[in-house]
């Protein structure tokens, strides 16, 4: 089956479609631009779903949904909002259709809608004209609220889970008395995305703040996490923005503090979305198929087995169905594929197409000396391993395979952050050996936005841990205090 698969090497972009469609994870729509996530790939983002939205909860959030539709005049309350999403809006005209008289279903111009409505691209507007209702005091704050929704943004170029439409999201949206809790909020939603990148997903990220360029729009200041894919391009996997009082002052949400003044309201948003799935394909997937880390992976080990007729499939279930039991009460998901209508060969491959991490195979001489063949998906070691024993040792095997595939990641990270110090060096570093680029910047949009339009690269964060430099800016040659990542991106 891996046969099927471009190789990375020969084209990148096709290698990723490849696996996205082949590993039965999603497909196009008969919507332009949209997507089908299938069960393979919906089963991941699910577990996705269960371990950041326990994380929330944890730091006392709470789940809300909000409409689907917003009015249009609603985005004309906060200008930079607007205009970051103009452009991508889906906008409802017509609420009927009708029957033309020719078999032809058309739109009824006579149930035009008084005011137009917006399909959601983001939920700020709408939810801050509700919370205009919630708050009064500041005995109503803090408001922690998560909203798991999908968003249309209406983009020309699309690709599965990277950028389409419309796709599945979650998003934060926080009231605060103060601007310190926001800022304190809009970190800690930070750190809580960089730990389920690193500790879930098995990618490395670099916790950074946006330039004032590549802020959403509406924010005084958005913090991300950027990931570096295989082919050397950042991928940004979650951000959090601290908004200020912009949309508390655009729909006049104000509160009364404990000196009993009135004041507007600090707000944050925060959110990742099925571009989770887009990252965990590119940082970890191989010429093969898919590769899923443990905690992530719907499924993670599979039993083939391997047999001669009724009587030793039997006795091999047999062993398996007690070995399952005591997996499943160590909290470890199994499968036993003991179809007829496939061959083990054929199994072998389909499962190491769609990237379940460890495969066990037993056959009647295994069941004889006591011993399995384990393959592990991530490097494709197989060993033979006793049966005593053998729930424990997949225990720590699923554990050294996640450890593994994030410390193979970190250590393609690491060799992929390189320091340019001229334009020159910085214009060759793009073109042979890509990643992030350390560089220096004046801090002036102009500037920024020039080296984006003749390189495609852009700054992707200034790191939270960077450390103060005096030097020059690669491209103005002017006083720059310390150095920025840029990269080109998805």
């Amino acid at each position: 089956m891996s046969k099927e698969i471009t190789s990375r090497e020969a084209d990148y972009s096709q290698w990723y479609n490849d696996i996205v469609l082949k590993a039965d994870l999603a497909e196009h729509s008969a919507v332009r631009g949209c997507m089908v996530i299938k069960p393979n790939g919906y089963a991941i983002w699910e577990k996705m779903q269960a371990i950041l939205d326990k994380m929330f909860k944890d730091t006392g959030h709470q789940n809300a949904y909000f409409p689907l539709f917003i009015p249009k005049s609603f985005f004309s309350k906060e200008a930079s909002h607007v205009e970051g999403f103009a452009t991508e809006c889906a906008v409802v005209t017509h609420y009927r259709l009708k029957n033309d008289g020719n078999g032809n279903i058309v739109v009824d111009e006579t149930a035009k809608l008084e005011e137009e409505l917006i399909v959601r691209p983001t939920s700020e507007t709408i939810i801050w004209n509700t919370y205009k209702g919630w708050i009064q005091s500041y005995r109503d704050l803090p408001i922690l609220i998560n909203q798991w929704a999908n968003v249309v943004r209406w983009e020309m170029r699309t690709r599965l889970f990277l950028r389409t439409a419309e796709f599945l999201w979650q998003e934060g949206h926080t009231a605060h008395a103060t601007a310190e809790e926001a800022i304190e909020e809009t970190e800690r939603m930070l750190h809580i995305y960089a730990d389920f990148a690193e500790n879930w997903l098995a990618v490395p990220v670099i916790r950074g703040r946006k330039s004032p360029n590549e802020r959403f729009a509406g924010a005084l200041d958005t913090y991300c996490i950027e990931a570096l894919m295989q082919d050397g391009k950042a991928l940004q996997a979650g951000t959090s923005h601290f908004l200020g009082q912009n949309f508390a002052k655009a729909f006049d949400v104000k509160f009364t503090g404990k000196d009993g003044k009135l004041d507007h309201v600090w707000a944050t948003s925060w959110g990742v979305s099925t571009r989770l799935m887009g990252a965990l394909i590119m940082a970890h997937s191989d010429d093969s198929g898919l590769i899923i880390p443990p905690k992530l992976a719907p499924i993670q080990v599979v039993i083939v087995p391997i047999y001669k007729g009724d009587e030793d499939l039997a006795r091999i279930s047999s062993y398996v169905n007690e070995l399952t039991m005591r997996l499943k009460g160590l909290g470890v998901s199994v499968k036993y594929d003991d179809r007829d209508t496939q061959r083990p060969g054929f199994k072998f491959a389909d499962y190491e197409l769609k990237g379940v991490p460890i495969r066990i195979a037993i056959g009647g001489r295994d069941l004889e000396n006591k011993t399995v063949e384990v393959a592990r998906r991530d490097t494709k070691l197989k060993q033979t391993i006793p049966q005593e024993g053998l729930d424990i040792y997949i225990v720590k095997l699923l554990e050294d395979i996640q450890q593994s595939m994030f410390n193979k990641a970190l250590a393609y990270r690491d060799e992929h952050i390189t320091e340019a110090n001229s334009y020159e060096e910085f214009q060759e570093l793009l073109d042979t050996k890509a990643g992030f680029i350390s560089a220096h910047w004046d801090g002036t949009p102009e500037t920024e936005q020039k080296i984006k339009e003749e390189t495609k690269a852009t700054i992707r964060c200034i790191p939270l841990d960077n450390k103060l430099e005096d030097g020059v800016c690669i491209y103005s040659g002017k006083p720059s205090i310390q150095r920025v990542l840029f990269a080109r991106a998805y």
